[in-house]
């Protein structure tokens, strides 16, 4: 089976989509504290240096979208960039964080190579040009309400706003009441954009709400559905992961510990490269 190729879209240190083979993009899913961030960010680089893993470092300065008003937010922007800003010099890593409101994108693209666009928010007409009007690259998660060909108007409205720096994540689609399901024929219709796909496996494994008061979720079958999406032909893997899961204060339920990473990093590359075979 053939796959198709995707636009390249150079980061910098490494290019990704274009047949430049498997990327990451991998972190906390917020910054906790910058002593956390640092911690996570040191065994990241020096497994991604060592293995030569093509990775990005995420993490989010805001979660905005909290189920409760007790959930655990962030640093918030100043902070919150003051941190990513010390991992990308200090480690050398291509940075991925959420924005939420038009005005943040151009000081976050500052500090930020690739601006996410998160699902609930991603057909916001503003908030997708203002990414589109600065250099970063723009990530867009398809929203849990959407089908696959529905993000062809949210790429028109990018391109529109200048940017041809696109990639797109699918992150599964809303099955009834607390619970979401992938259909893997949409990572196929998406690539029929043009643009890089990537799979998010551990967002896609979330229990929405189902947590009383905080979203819950089924980290353990997060392997089995990235294993799946590599055997369908992505471009890209978005993984969160800690280094103490019970003490992670967001998503927590469906992360990826660090120490179960490389083992399924190594599956995911044999499966791609058998396909491209």
């Amino acid at each position: 089976m053939n796959v198709k190729t995707t636009r390249k879209v150079d980061l910098g240190p490494f290019a990704v989509g274009g047949g430049h083979g498997l990327f990451l993009i991998c972190g906390p899913c917020v910054i906790e504290s910058r002593d956390v961030v640092m911690e996570i960010a040191e065994m990241l680089a020096e497994w991604a240096s060592k293995e030569a893993v093509p990775l990005i470092f995420k993490a989010s300065y805001d979660k905005a979208n909290r189920t409760s008003l007790g959930g655990f937010r962030g640093p918030g922007l100043e902070e919150g960039l003051a941190i990513l800003q010390e991992v990308k010099t200090g480690f050398g890593l291509p940075i991925l964080t959420d924005i939420h409101l038009p005005e943040q994108a151009a000081p976050v693209s500052e500090v930020a190579d690739i601006l996410q666009i998160p699902a609930f928010l991603c057909r916001q007409t503003d908030l997708l040009l203002a990414a589109a009007n600065t250099k970063a690259v723009v990530n867009v998660k398809k929203g849990q309400f959407l089908a696959p060909g529905d993000m062809g108007p949210v790429v028109e409205k990018l391109e529109e706003g200048g940017s041809k720096r696109i990639m797109l994540t699918e992150r599964g689609n809303s099955f009834g009441y607390n619970n979401l399901v992938v259909d893997m024929r949409g990572l196929v219709e998406m690539r029929e954009f043009g643009y890089p796909v990537i799979f998010d496996a551990t967002h896609s494994v979330q229990r929405p709400g189902a947590g009383k008061g905080y979203t819950a979720g089924d980290g353990d079958l997060a392997p089995y559905l990235a294993r799946a999406a590599a055997g369908v032909g992505v471009d890209g893997f978005f993984i969160e992961t800690h280094v103490r899961p019970k003490e992670a204060k967001s998503d927590r339920e469906n992360l990826i510990p660090f120490s179960r990473l490389p083992r399924l990093w190594g599956q995911l590359q044999a499966i791609t490269e058998i396909l491209q075979s």
